[in-house]
């Protein structure tokens, strides 16, 4: 894109934006950048970047943060430029700078509940510790001892994007790890295999593709089970946890 009104691809739509567009472009403006945002919703950048003026007006609003604004704040934190957070919630910049900086002098009490660590696993890849550790009210150290535990690693084109940030390269699979995983990934745990091999859950599955391996009809079974289970607790069911 070079001058922000070529078309984001040959199916590019014209005319008027139906409600679930503009819905859409509401959900996804600040998690994705500006083209694709306009790929998905088969609209050009400058057609996007013109609803985004109508949608998020620059309009400031003032006083006590509410909790919505501070879910909304975490959510987009790390994936957009805290210009782009101000505009999402009518917000200064300034307001939003500070805001962060409460957020970097608190911190939670006790541990993250199941479905915040369902969370912690699906942003890790894409956001800096730092930003992770305001996401959570958890220390840098917390994060990294969680991705530790969880043999989490960052996406490569992330840490292509942050200038080696956390590129650190996984070694060549020897032999005796290959023929470990194809023994091992029928019945096994990703994570606890993982683990074993000293690698990342991304780079088992990437490699256990890569071989063909699927997971025995047991194991599935059980991961289905423990899904569920997750997702009865994350849904407030269940208070044992």
């Amino acid at each position: 894109m070079r001058d922000g009104h070529e078309s984001s691809g040959p199916a590019a739509r014209r005319g008027r934006w139906s409600r679930a567009d503009r819905e859409r472009l509401k959900e996804l403006y600040g998690l994705r950048d500006d083209a694709a945002v306009a790929r998905a919703l088969q609209r050009s950048v400058a057609s996007v970047r013109r609803m985004v003026e109508k949608l998020f007006p620059r309009a400031t609003s003032t006083g006590p943060w509410t909790e919505l604004e501070v879910a909304e704040l975490r959510r987009h934190l790390g994936a957009c430029a805290p210009y782009v957070i101000a505009r999402i919630l009518g917000r200064s910049v300034e307001d939003v700078d500070a805001k962060l900086l409460e957020l970097a002098r608190s911190r939670r009490e006790g541990a993250l509940r199941r479905d915040e660590i369902g969370e912690f696993k699906r942003l890790y890849g894409t956001r800096t510790d730092q930003d992770l550790s305001l996401i959570f009210g958890c220390t840098v150290e917390d994060v990294e001892r969680l991705a530790r535990e969880h043999a989490l690693a960052k996406d490569k084109g992330f840490a292509r994007r942050t200038r080696g940030w956390g590129a650190t390269r996984m070694p060549r699979w020897r032999a005796e790890e290959i023929q470990f995983l194809k023994r091992e990934y029928a019945a096994g745990s990703n994570l606890e295999l993982a683990r074993m091999l000293g690698r990342s859950v991304k780079s088992l599955l990437s490699k256990s593709h890569h071989l063909g391996l699927r997971k025995s009809t047991e194991r599935r079974r059980r991961m289905g089970q423990e899904n569920v289970s997750i997702r009865y607790v994350a849904n407030g069911s269940s208070h044992d946890e």
